[in-house]
């Protein structure tokens, strides 16, 4: 088995620190509170409770709702949800009536949506219903300059008494002493359904990798049974602090505005690719593709394949963290009844989620005869090994399937390119036999910034606002009835030539401002995936297969087909040609 090189090592742990570091300010400063109440460029975004403004009231039976929404920001209308809190604690689902809003093509969810712009007005009927009403009131908004903002629950109480609703991010209560009481009295309930969805989480794929992983490490040490205790007591208080750290984190955001819930850092891509990075070289190592050459190995080894406490205290941390965006049963309500406590009774329920999930691995530091059952340590414990680097492969899958949710095609390809290229770079470092290796050394490094780099300058690229509206016959005959201008560009996510085109020639600002100034419809027609109308505007224009780009000047009815090769100058020239004809008589 080949041994990876100290500098490198200690190279990738110092890169991928700095990469996470450097990604997760750039999403503070894009997210946070601090932002300007106006927008003067594409990366200044009002916090969410400037941008939405809700404003409600109770008209005899009916609740309304009124938004004002800031300019260049809009509401969807499809994620609007309103409950009403009945006196026994349920939650019933209103009916609600809307305004007429603005379509628009959402890409996340490919189709045209009811959007709304400046203001709107949601009104829904209120059953009959006496004492103090908490309505519960789910929103979603985005940014035209491209920012979508997570969902958004806000609390709204209607007291009995009349007066100024109170609203808040925060869930709300009815303040009676029998409520209070009720809440008390349910707390061990709370605590011990706790206990047994922390105890549930090691069952999640996400964690048994990493468990089996530490047990193995355990199984393979010569340790005296009150070692063996303080592994476990080292482990515990890693999962523990970690998950009221979390807690603490997740008060002060919700504190400041932010509508954030469990597993609420899986929402940051940056954190995502992270996680990504550390399970795709911990089952790089575990499948024998290079093993720890010094203590400065990278994170996911040193927190589970050691046999110090530290390592044991970082299993703990780790399980936790990966842990995170996972639900398991009797977790649910815990963490709903958190969420509406004090801040010290909501880490002591964050904190017995941490003890009910450490307790397995406590009980088997702490029952020699649980030990003695298993294995003993032999060749078998390799090949295990081995096959635990498995389900870390599918844990990568899985995170890279929520990054693309959570992204593009654009940024996925430029992980798993990074990816691609760690694992080169972790090969040459393997190489220390080669006469060349001070050359290998350079390339190496080389490498191992490249992959961490690719998708750091992904994420931090600011997206231009879309030129171009979905192709369709019934919208391009619409255009032409008008005697408008259009450009066409026939495509496919396969078709090299096509990005290539729209990566020289279409995404360039002459590009854009020609569109603008000469007021010409730009229209894509995606052929990804089979599409009759594309086929049959290919097929009148003696073409099979993409790309295809045509040109309808303002009055006509033909098309000038331009070449499948495009420079900027070759398309602008085309798009200009009918104006300079003007000029010329």
């Amino acid at each position: 088995m080949k041994h990876l090189s100290p500098w490198l090592a200690s190279w990738l742990l110092s890169g991928f620190l700095a990469f996470f570091a450097a990604t997760t300010a750039a999403d503070t400063l894009k997210f946070g509170n601090s932002a300007p109440l106006t927008a003067t460029n594409d990366n200044d975004f009002l916090p969410v409770a400037q941008a939405y403004q809700l404003h409600p009231r109770i008209e005899g039976n009916t609740l309304v709702l009124e938004w004002l929404i800031a300019p260049g920001y809009y509401l969807y209308q499809q994620q609007f949800k309103t409950r009403l809190a009945n006196p026994q604690g349920m939650d019933i689902s209103l009916s609600q009536h809307f305004l007429p809003g603005t379509l628009r093509y959402d890409d996340y969810y490919e189709k045209e949506l009811v959007v709304y712009y400046d203001a709107t007005t949601v009104s829904a009927e209120l059953p009959g219903l006496t004492g103090d009403l908490i309505v519960t009131v789910e929103s979603q908004a985005c940014a035209d300059a491209g920012l979508c903002y997570p969902p958004r629950s806000q609390y709204i109480k209607f007291s009995a008494q009349g007066g100024t609703p109170e609203i808040s991010d925060q869930p709300l209560a009815t303040a009676t002493n029998s409520k209070t009481q009720t809440q008390a009295s349910a707390l061990p309930l709370i605590l011990l359904f706790a206990a047994l969805g922390g105890l549930l989480l090691n069952l999640m794929p996400c964690v048994f990798p990493v468990l089996s992983i530490k047990v193995l490490s355990l199984t393979s040490s010569q340790l005296s049974p009150h070692r063996r205790h303080i592994h476990g007591f080292a482990y515990t208080l890693g999962v523990v602090i970690t998950f009221v750290a979390v807690a603490l984190l997740l008060t002060v955001l919700r504190a400041g505005g932010e509508a954030l819930g469990w597993g609420f850092q899986l929402q940051s891509p940056a954190f995502i690719i992270a996680l990504t990075y550390l399970f795709f070289i911990m089952g790089l190592s575990f499948s024998g593709f290079f093993t720890a050459g010094s203590r400065l190995m990278n994170l996911g080894q040193a927190a589970s394949g050691g046999s110090g406490l530290q390592h044991s205290f970082l299993t703990g941390v780790l399980a936790t963290v990966v842990a995170s965006p996972c639900s398991a049963p009797f977790m649910g309500t815990a963490l709903g009844f958190a969420l509406t406590q004090p801040t010290a009774i909501a880490l002591l329920i964050f904190a017995f989620l941490g003890l009910g999930m450490a307790l397995p691995f406590v009980v088997l530091t702490w029952a020699p005869g649980l030990l003695k059952k298993l294995p003993k340590p032999g060749a078998w414990m390799e090949t295990l090994k081995e096959f635990l680097a498995f389900p870390l492969y599918l844990t990568c899958l899985w995170l890279l399937w929520i990054l693309g949710h959570q992204t593009d095609a654009d940024t996925l390809v430029a992980v798993l390119a990074g990816l691609v290229l760690l694992s080169f770079a972790i090969w040459l470092g393997n190489q220390t036999r080669h006469r060349a290796r001070p050359v290998l050394k350079g390339i190496a490094v080389a490498t191992a910034i490249a992959a961490l780099l690719l998708p750091a300058q992904q994420l931090s690229r600011e997206k231009s606002p879309q030129l171009w509206e979905p192709y369709s016959e019934k919208r391009l005959s619409e255009l032409l009835e008008n005697n408008r201008s259009v450009f066409i560009n026939l495509t496919a996510d396969w078709c090299l030539t096509c990005l290539a085109n729209e990566k020289i020639a279409l995404s360039s600002k002459e590009f854009a401002e020609t569109l603008r100034n000469r007021n010409i419809v730009y229209l894509k027609g995606d052929w990804t995936n089979y599409d009759g109308e594309i086929t049959a505007l290919l097929n009148a224009n003696g073409r099979n297969g993409v790309p295809l780009y045509l040109y309808y000047p303002a009055g006509a009815r033909q098309p000038q087909v331009l070449p499948q090769i495009l420079s900027t100058q070759t398309v602008i020239r085309a798009l200009n040609r009918e104006q300079q004809q003007e000029t010329l008589n």
